[in-house]
C-alpha cells in the first residue's frame, strides 16, 4: 500500500538504485544524490522495491500517487459491489410462452448489466438426457448473443446443468443506457404533448376568421 511506502527523508540506506520519474533507468547512486535530485525536479523519492539490493527508488510526485492509488482502489471496490449474478431457473421440456417469459428476464437483468446463472433442473428420468439441457442452454446462448455472452459453459452440477452469461456492457454503462433511454422516452411524450395542444388551438383560430365570422 502507498501508506507503507517510505520516502524521502524516511529511506535510511547509504545507495539506491535510482528510476527517474518517466521510468528512465538513472543507476546506482548515493542516497544524498537521490535525495539531491528529487529536491531539484519538485518531486520526492520514493522507495517502490524495498526488498531489492540495493532498494529501488523512483523520482514521483508522491501526493498525486497517493490520490490515483486510492482512486483506482475505490473504483474497484465499486465494480467488485456492481457485479450481480442474478439466476434463472428453467426445466429440460419447457414449453414455448414459457420459455420466451424466462428469456425476457434474461433479456432485462443483462441489459441492467448483470450477470446471469441459468440453471437446468432435471427431474427423475430426465437426468439420463443431459443433451435436452445442453441443447436449450444453446439455444438461448444464441437468442441473447447480442447482449451477453457465455462465460462459463454449460457443466453438470448435481441434477442441474448451470451455464454462466456475462453482459457486454459494464454495469455503469448499462445505466447510463436506460438513463439515456429515459430521457428520449420523455422528450417523445413531450413532443407528443406539444403536437396535441397545437393541434386544438388551430381549430379555434380558424373558426375565429372564417367568412361571416363578423355581425
Amino acid at each position: 500500500m502507498a501508506t507503507e511506502l517510505r520516502v524521502n527523508e524516511r529511506i535510511r540506506v547509504p545507495e539506491v538504485r535510482l528510476v527517474g520519474p518517466n521510468g528512465e533507468q538513472v543507476g546506482i547512486v548515493r542516497i544524498e544524490d537521490a535525495l539531491r535530485l528529487a529536491q531539484e525536479a519538485d518531486l520526492d523519492l520514493v522507495e517502490v522495491a524495498p526488498t531489492a539490493r540495493p532498494p529501488v527508488c523512483k523520482l514521483m510526485d508522491f501526493g498525486k500517487f497517493k490520490y490515483e492509488t486510492a482512486q483506482k482502489a475505490r473504483e474497484s471496490r465499486r465494480n467488485q459491489a456492481q457485479t450481480v449474478i442474478k439466476e434463472m431457473k428453467l426445466r429440460p421440456k419447457i414449453d414455448p410462452h414459457d420459455y420466451d417469459t424466462k428469456k425476457g428476464h434474461v433479456v432485462r437483468f443483462l441489459r441492467q448489466g448483470d450477470k446471469v446463472k441459468i440453471t437446468i433442473m432435471f427431474r427423475g428420468r430426465e437426468q439420463s438426457r443431459p443433451e435436452l439441457g445442453f441443447r436449450l442452454l444453446q439455444r438461448l446462448a444464441e437468442d441473447i448473443a447480442d447482449l451477453g455472452f457465455v462465460e462459463s459453459q454449460p457443466r453438470q452440477d448435481g441434477r442441474n446443468m448451470i451455464m454462466v452469461v456475462t453482459p457486454h456492457k459494464r454495469k455503469s454503462e448499462a445505466r447510463a443506457d436506460v438513463e439515456a433511454d429515459k430521457a428520449r422516452r420523455a422528450a417523445e411524450r413531450e413532443a407528443d404533448r406539444e403536437a396535441e395542444r397545437a393541434e386544438r388551438t388551430q381549430p379555434a383560430a380558424a373558426a375565429g376568421k372564417a367568412p361571416g365570422g363578423e355581425g
